[in-house]
């Protein structure tokens, strides 16, 4: 992500705080079409090494969810990020 200038990503570890996933990472995009191309690319690139994914969100790009099973991407308008705050909820 960091390649397509997504900025403030973080790492969020999940470990025993849920069973659906390990780890959390939590990125912000400065438009709805920068968040589009990043999410595309992620999809892309998971897809490179066979990892199976789940995409929400892509029709609207205000926030996108992609679930590849042990690592939640979530890709955020700047906004957005900051009324849900998942770094405080999951932290």
């Amino acid at each position: 992500m960091e390649e397509n200038k997504a900025f403030d990503i973080i790492e969020i570890d999940l470990s025993g705080k849920m069973d659906e996933a390990d780890f959390m990472v939590i990125a912000t995009g400065s438009s709805k079409t920068h968040i589009k191309a990043i999410s595309d690319k992620v999809i892309l690139a998971l897809k490179g090494y066979n990892i199976s994914s789940k995409i929400e969100g892509n029709d609207s790009c205000d926030w996108v969810l992609i679930d590849s099973g042990d690592v939640l991407l979530n890709i955020f308008k700047h906004e957005v990020r900051e009324f849900y705050n998942l770094e405080r909820l999951w932290s």
